[in-house]
């Protein structure tokens, strides 16, 4: 069964679209077979970043790991059963497809609260939160007491994944592991960060998720959306020698990988007895697409 990733939280501009590309690019360049799915169905940033790769492959006539993407089919409403919502259809029937032809699915959400967004999260094997290093994306997560900066309880994004776990419990699948990813974290060991990782640490222990630094504040990851890049692509393009900041971002990304323990992911793409890593990786029991409530 393809192991699925979310990338996911309540909030835009966190770098959710930029980690489910590298994620997914980084794992197709393992060997992987990688699908895809945007479930953000106004900005599709997810969606257009694997088009925009596409069209660059074409143009430049290069060879570059490709992930899959595959938009949600459409679906006259008349055809649905008796309480069936069009999303659940849409989603399920991707997943059909994709599933039997993929190791791993990535799928990345809206920064909102939508019924797609809900099921991606209770189908979650790994499920990545990236957050900026504030107060204000950490809101988000639980509330803080202004005065000693004591974590008082979750908030509402910490309540739908808790949602999300109790449904894939009632329904015999394996518990999520919810990575929180410290995104644009600061050089400098200033006051605000240690009281965001004090904070950050504590609200871990307490509703279980792991924390890991993500992707610093860096222009390239902008600037290599319109051509379908990622970083891991910047060696086999014949591109100028990569700066030093590159090299370091490119080390985020690799770190980032490690950290997740994926499956059969290495730094390479095969484990230790040399086998294809896609051979090794260990199969969780076969995940149903349909959650009953």
């Amino acid at each position: 069964m393809a192991h699925i990733i979310v990338t996911g939280n309540e909030k835009g501009g966190t770098g959710k679209s930029t980690t489910a590309m590298h994620l997914a690019t980084a794992l197709a360049r393992q060997g992987f077979r990688v699908g895809a799915l945007d479930l953000d169905l106004r900005q599709r940033s997810f969606g257009r970043y694997v088009e925009n790769r596409l069209a660059y492959v074409s143009a430049q006539g290069v060879t570059l790991p490709v992930p899959r993407y595959m938009p949600l089919p459409a679906f006259d409403p008349a055809t649905l059963g008796t309480g069936e919502r069009v999303e659940d259809r849409q989603l399920a029937a991707a997943l059909d497809v994709l599933t039997p032809e993929s190791d791993f699915i990535v799928i990345d959400c809206p920064g909102s609260h939508t019924a797609l967004s809900s099921m991606a999260h209770a189908l979650a094997d790994t499920l990545v939160t990236p957050l900026n290093d504030s107060f204000v994306d950490f809101d988000l997560l639980a509330r803080i007491d202004p005065a000693s900066g004591a974590v008082l309880g979750p908030s509402i994004y910490a309540e739908m994944v808790w949602q999300a776990r109790q449904g894939r419990a009632r329904a015999g699948m394996q518990p999520i592991d919810w990575v929180v990813l410290r995104n644009r974290l600061g050089t400098q060991a200033m006051h605000n960060k240690r009281r965001v990782g004090a904070a950050m640490d504590d609200l871990a222990r307490r509703i279980g998720f792991r924390v890991v630094p993500g992707l610093g504040e860096r222009v390239i990851y902008r600037e290599l959306f319109p051509s379908g890049l990622t970083l891991m692509d910047m060696s086999d393009i014949g591109n100028a020698p990569m700066a030093m900041s590159h090299v370091a971002a490119r080390q985020e990304l690799r770190a980032l990988l490690a950290a997740l323990n994926l499956p059969g992911v290495g730094a390479s793409g095969r484990d230790a007895s040399g086998r294809d890593a896609k051979q090794a990786a260990g199969r969780s029991k076969p995940v149903p697409h349909r959650l009953n409530a």
